[in-house]
C-alpha cells in the first residue's frame, strides 16, 4: 500500500471522544476468513469517558477506564465493552464531577463542603487514582486491569464485571508498578516500581509474583521484592514505564524524566496540582542503564552504563549473546517529556496543528543498545562490542563508566514505531527477528508495522482514515517459524457504516485475513491481552 501520510479530514479526533458502554455483546459482520484455530478473547483497555458533568479530562491518560472484548467462537465474533467500576469512576458518576485527581486533571475539593471538612481531607493525604486504563493481564488465574499506581482492579474476563480493587502496598514496598510486567513460562511474573522508602531513601524495586500455589491461594499474597536498584539522584526517581528481561538478567533504563518527590508530596496540598506537574526533565544526566541478575538476584553495581538523553516507554526485547546483552527499545530523543504532547487538546487539533506540535516534540527511533558483561580495566578507550551483526558500541572511560552508542533499527521523521509486540512465548529474552508495532504519524496511530530487527526490513498495513491499535501476535498452533501466526488489532474507521472492527492480519506479510466489523465507534485503546 502507498504510504498515505496525511489526515486533512482529522477524523482521528473521534477516537478521543466518549462512548457509552454496552448492555450486551453485539455481533460483528465478518469479511474474509478467520483462521479456524483462532478462538478466544482479545481484551483491551483504554480511556472511554473524557468528561464528567461540565468538567473535561485534560490528558489522554485521564479518560475513565473502559474494557473492550472481541470474542471469537466457531467463526462468530462479538464485541462488548464496560466501564470499570473504579472508585474514580463510581464517585465521579455519583457526584457528577471529577472527584479523584487523574494523571493530568486536578480534582477540586467538594464545593459543598465547608472549610473545616475540606481542611481535614488534606490530612488524610492524597487519594491516588485507581483509573486502570492502561493494560489488562493475567496474574495466576485472575485478570487485572491496571494503570501505574499501587491500585490494580480484578475483572471478570467473560462478563467484564469489576470484581475488586487491590492495593499492592499491602503486599509489597512499592509506590506503584508498571503496566508492563514480564512473565516466565511457569507463570512467574516480574515487574518494577518506584519505592519512596523510609527517610525518603529512593530505589527501584523489581518484584516477583510466583505462579499459582498448589493450594490455589492468591499468588499476589506471596509476592516479594526480588532486588533493589539505586536511584541516581536523591529525592528524584526517574519515571519507569517498562523494563527488559533476558534469561538471566533484568535491564532497567533510568531516563532523564524525573519525578520531583518534594513537588509530588506537596502538590497535593495546593489546589489544582496533578501527577503531570511533578515531572521534570534532567538536562545533564543523560540516560543510565542498570543490570540485575535474576538468580541469585542482585544488582550489578560495577556495570555503569551511560548514554545520551532519551525518553523510554516500551522495551521491545532483550537477550544475551556471547557475553553481551542486546537491548532493543523504542526511544524518543532528548530529555523533554513526551507526555507533554499527549494532552487531549493537542491530539484533537486540526491536522496542520497536530503536525506542528509533533515537529517540536522529541523524535522517535527504534534503537539497539549492546551492554558488555565482561569489563576489564585494560580495555579503556576501546569499543568492547565484538558481536559481528551490530554497529552498536560500548566504550570504557577512565572513570569506570561505559559509554553506549546505539544501532538505529528504524527511524522516520515524526513516524514512531511504538506499542511494540513480539512472539512473546517463543522469543522473550531470546535472540529474535521480528517486532510488530503501531505506527504513530505525528502521534496519530495510522498503520501497523512489522520490523525485521536483523535486516531492518519493514512491512506496513495501512488504510485511509483508519486508526489501528497495538497489534497483538498470536502464534499458529504447532508453529515452527517465529512469524507463523496472526496479528490482532482494533481498527477504527470513523466515517464507515461499521466504524469499529477487529482486524486479523497474517503476521508473515501483513496481508489481511479477515475483519469483524461492528456498528459502534471504539475509542483509542492502549494495551491488552489475547486470552486463548
Amino acid at each position: 500500500k502507498t504510504n498515505k501520510e496525511q489526515h486533512p479530514a482529522a477524523s482521528y479526533k473521534k477516537i478521543f471522544e466518549s462512548v457509552e458502554e454496552l448492555n450486551e455483546p453485539i455481533p460483528a459482520v465478518i469479511t474474509g476468513v478467520i483462521p479456524s484455530w483462532l478462538g478466544g478473547s482479545l481484551l483491551r483497555m483504554g480511556p472511554g469517558l473524557f468528561e464528567v458533568g461540565d468538567e473535561h479530562f485534560q490528558h489522554l491518560f485521564d479518560g475513565q477506564a473502559l474494557i473492550h472484548k472481541f470474542d471469537l467462537k466457531n467463526g462468530q465474533v462479538t464485541y462488548y465493552r464496560k466501564f470499570i467500576r473504579t472508585d474514580a469512576y463510581v464517585r465521579a458518576m455519583t457526584e457528577n464531577r471529577v472527584v479523584i485527581t487523574e494523571f493530568g486533571t486536578a480534582a477540586y475539593p467538594d464545593p459543598c463542603k465547608n472549610i473545616f471538612s475540606r481542611f481535614f481531607t488534606y490530612f488524610r493525604g492524597i487519594e491516588v487514582t485507581d483509573n486502570c486504563l492502561v493494560n489488562v493481564y493475567p496474574i495466576g488465574e485472575d485478570f487485572y486491569a491496571v494503570t501505574e499506581t499501587n491500585y490494580i482492579t480484578k475483572v471478570d474476563p467473560d462478563s467484564l464485571e469489576t470484581l475488586k480493587k487491590v492495593d499492592l502496598c499491602k503486599y509489597l514496598s512499592v509506590n506503584g508498578v508498571t503496566a508492563h510486567p514480564h512473565t516466565e513460562r511457569d507463570g512467574t511474573l516480574y515487574n518494577i516500581g518506584n519505592c519512596f522508602g523510609k527517610n525518603m531513601s529512593l530505589a527501584y524495586n523489581i518484584v516477583k509474583i510466583p505462579p499459582v500455589p498448589k493450594d490455589k491461594s492468591d499468588p499476589i499474597e506471596k509476592s516479594q521484592v526480588l532486588v533493589q536498584l539505586p536511584s541516581s539522584e536523591r529525592l528524584k526517581p526517574s519515571y519507569v514505564h517498562s523494563f527488559g528481561m533476558t534469561d538471566n538478567y533484568f535491564v532497567f533504563v533510568e531516563q532523564p524524566v524525573k519525578i520531583n518527590l518534594l513537588k509530588f508530596l506537596s502538590a497535593w496540598s495546593f489546589r489544582g496540582a496533578t501527577y503531570m506537574d511533578c515531572f521534570e526533565p534532567n538536562a545533564s544526566m543523560g540516560t543510565w542503564f542498570h543490570l540485575a541478575s535474576k538468580e541469585p538476584a542482585g544488582y550489578l553495581s560495577s556495570h555503569k552504563f551511560r548514554t545520551s538523553a532519551f525518553n523510554l516507554f516500551h522495551h521491545i526485547n532483550a537477550y544475551e549473546d556471547e557475553g553481551f546483552i542486546v537491548v532493543d527499545l523504542c526511544a524518543w530523543k532528548g530529555h523533554e517529556f513526551v507526555y507533554n504532547y499527549l494532552y487531549l487538546a493537542n491530539v484533537k487539533e486540526e491536522w496542520e496543528e497536530v503536525k506542528k506540535a509533533a515537529a517540536r516534540a522529541p523524535q522517535p527511533e527504534v534503537r539497539r543498545y549492546v551492554l558488555p558483561l565482561d569489563i576489564h580495566r585494560e580495555d579503556r578507550g576501546k569499543n568492547l562490542v565484538s558481536l559481528s551483526y551490530t554497529t552498536a558500541t560500548a566504550v570504557l572511560h577512565s572513570d569506570g563508566t561505559i559509554w553506549l552508542e546505539p544501532e538505529v533499527l528504524f527511524s522516520g521523521p515524526r513516524q514512531a514505531f511504538e506499542f511494540p509486540q513480539i512472539n512473546y512465548s517463543k522469543c522473550c529474552g531470546k535472540k529474535y527477528s521480528f517486532a510488530y508495532g503501531l505506527g504513530l504519524n505525528h502521534f496519530i496511530p495510522d498503520r501497523i508495522v512489522k520490523l525485521n530487527v536483523q535486516t531492518k526490513e519493514t512491512w506496513v498495513w495501512q488504510e485511509e482514515d483508519s486508526y489501528p491499535s497495538e497489534p497483538l501476535f498470536v502464534p499458529s498452533p504447532g508453529a515452527t517459524e517465529e512469524d507463523d501466526g496472526v496479528l490482532l488489532s482494533i481498527v477504527v474507521k470513523p466515517g464507515a457504516q461499521r466504524p469499529g472492527s477487529l482486524l486479523v492480519l497474517d503476521a508473515r506479510n501483513l496481508t489481511e485475513l479477515a475483519r469483524a466489523e461492528v456498528n459502534t465507534i471504539i475509542p483509542i485503546t492502549l494495551h491488552g491481552t489475547y486470552k486463548p
